[in-house]
């Protein structure tokens, strides 16, 4: 198969590669950094760099079988003081990233075709200093099962997985903006700090990258998959008790208030 991987010179993305290259499949890497002669350039957040993309893969191949949109990267900080340079940014990668790949793909894709969003949980469970983060990511979601539901009659299948904390270097590459004021005080960096010191706590790379391949292998799929057994539970809960809980217990942990 003909698979196209955005995203693919580290983490996620770069493991699925390797799997994917392992069992005989034909992978095309995107990124701004490609690390092998198998990748090519592209900046996912410039629809002309896509353009250009997908024209020279048309040259070479005349379907694509899997587009997995994997691209993307983090942000934290009050949503407040947070620019609106860097709002536009993480949207134009997280969301028009896959916008705009999946619409220069489906050119190239028949009948059992398949697109596969890579999101977060962070999509359906809101976090405090996380939001642009968040709202990209669940922008995500709406747009992979509203496509889902357009291209099912052409054949072509479309879902979205959400993993939850991966060792990978997410965290250390995502934007922290510290920038704060009287109403957050510390809050901004306590609450930054309680979640990266969890990083050896996560699950591995290769355990994501191996339930995600299985999932892209799927001859149907459903519209979205959770990867973790406590946020599959977390999910269960929220069709429990009421939203307003979880966004209290939520804030009340992963605020940034220090214990007096």
């Amino acid at each position: 198969m003909n698979i196209i991987i955005t995203g693919a010179s580290s983490g996620i993305g770069k493991c699925l590669a390797e799997n994917f290259r392992k069992q005989g499949h034909n992978v095309i890497g995107l990124s701004r950094h490609p690390q092998t002669t198998f990748d090519i350039f592209c900046d996912v957040s410039n629809i002309e760099s896509v353009k250009t993309t997908f024209k020279e893969i048309s040259k070479k191949y005349d379907k694509i079988d899997i587009l997995i949109n994997n691209a993307g990267y983090g942000i934290s900080g009050a949503t407040e003081l947070i620019t609106n340079e860097d709002a536009h940014k993480i949207f134009e990668t997280n969301f028009f990233g896959v916008l705009n790949c999946s619409r220069e793909a489906l050119s190239l894709m028949k009948s059992g075709s398949k697109i596969v969003n890579i999101s977060s949980v962070c999509a359906m469970f809101p976090l405090p200093f996380r939001a642009l983060y968040c709202a990209s990511k669940a922008s995500v979601n709406l747009l992979s099962s509203s496509m889902r539901m357009e291209l099912s009659p052409a054949g072509i299948d479309i879902t979205c997985i959400c993993p939850g904390d991966t060792k990978t270097n997410f965290t250390k590459n995502r934007e922290k903006n510290f920038e704060t004021n009287e109403r957050y005080n510390d809050r901004i960096e306590n609450a930054t700090n309680k979640i990266d010191k969890n990083q050896n706590k996560r699950m591995s790379v290769e355990k994501v990258s191996k339930k995600i391949q299985k999932i892209c292998l799927k001859n149907k799929t459903k519209p979205i998959y959770i990867i973790g057994a406590k946020y599959k539970t977390l999910n269960f809960l929220t069709k429990i008790f009421p939203f307003n809980l979880l966004v209290k217990f939520t804030g009340k942990i992963y605020g940034g208030n220090t214990k007096k």
